[in-house]
């Protein structure tokens, strides 16, 4: 973490009247560590997700660490933690960001209550303003129609067709698309493996025009960008390794353009669009669950929402009196 002002060689010392034999400043920093690691091995959290914790955890010790207390693990209190929010406020953070580092924070001090000697949660009663709903962007089927044509036989675009293709009918994070493996897919029986997030592993069927793209990119661009190297994973790049996050948003923001389709859209806002029109049509909201990988039913009920102010606006437009 970094160093305050006129801390000096304060780090390091053996504290009075404690139980650590580090400074508190250390101790933090080792039990946020423990913490991670934690997080990592029993919760599985995903690399990015974990490195999310990592920065809202080290801002918040960078503040606890700079203050007049800086408090050992076992001595944090609620006043630490709303001078932080109040810290945050000041640098005119949202209140979205502030409530997804209070998360990280409250998650941390539930940890150092079982793990470090801390006798309550001093994060537990601290409530921010309730964040509105935030409704993701998607795509309608026409712009899916014109971001999906595949009238290029180029391999890289073959490759490119395939992979976006799949992720707008398996509504796949990216992260889950990289990482797939040619293994984890059945195309004879229309459906693939996934492993998500929390190392939960799900089956996603695979519609007909997916399927089809897939066998061809499998029978004659993958090969090409292999040229006779070997690779497990399904998607690869022109030097026959796994592509990567970056490469898909760069193959997509291509597509994109090439579409002539207005506005931002990433890999998310297809698997946004999946689920809208999955719901639009009438599909089981439990079904989209399972197909997204949500732990939490109430992270689909958003799709609802979509769906209410699409049906909103057809009637308007559509009915004699709307």
């Amino acid at each position: 973490m970094a160093w305050c002002e006129g801390m000096g060689d304060s780090r390091g010392l053996k504290t009075r009247d404690s139980k650590f034999k580090t400074s508190p400043a250390l101790e933090l920093d080792r039990q946020v560590d423990s913490f991670l690691n934690y997080l990592a091995a029993e919760k599985g959290l995903a690399a990015n997700t974990l490195a999310a914790y990592g920065r809202d955890l080290a801002a918040f010790l960078d503040h606890v660490e700079c203050g007049a207390r800086r408090p050992a693990p076992d001595a944090l209190r609620a006043v630490d933690i709303v001078g932080f929010l109040e810290h945050l406020q000041r640098r005119g953070l949202s209140a979205r960001s502030r409530a997804r580092m209070l998360a990280a924070v409250r998650g941390f001090c539930a940890y150092l209550v079982r793990e470090a000697g801390l006798a309550v949660n001093p994060a537990r009663d601290i409530r921010l303003p309730r964040v509105g709903l935030r409704l993701p962007r998607s795509l309608g089927p026409d712009d899916v129609q014109l971001l999906l044509r595949g009238d290029d036989e180029r391999v890289v675009l073959q490759r490119d067709g395939a992979m976006l293709e799949l992720v707008y009918a398996t509504g796949l994070r990216v992260s889950e698309a990289v990482s797939l493996k040619v293994s984890q897919v059945n195309l004879e029986a229309g459906y693939l493996t996934v492993v998500g997030k929390g190392r939960k592993e799900r089956a996603v069927p695979v519609g007909s025009f997916a399927r089809q793209r897939l066998l061809d990119y499998l029978q004659q661009a993958r090969p090409r960008l292999l040229a006779g190297r070997l690779s497990p994973y399904l998607f690869v790049n022109r030097f026959g390794r796994r592509i990567s996050r970056q490469g898909v948003w760069k193959r997509l923001r291509l597509a994109v353009r090439r579409a002539g389709i207005g506005g931002k859209v990433s890999p998310h806002t297809l698997r946004h669009a999946f689920a809208t029109h999955l719901v639009e049509g009438g599909a089981d909201l439990r079904a989209v669950q399972m197909m997204l990988g949500h732990a939490d039913i109430a992270t689909t009920q958003i799709y609802t929402h979509v769906a209410r102010d699409r049906l909103r606006a057809v009637h308007r437009k559509f009915h004699p009196r709307g």
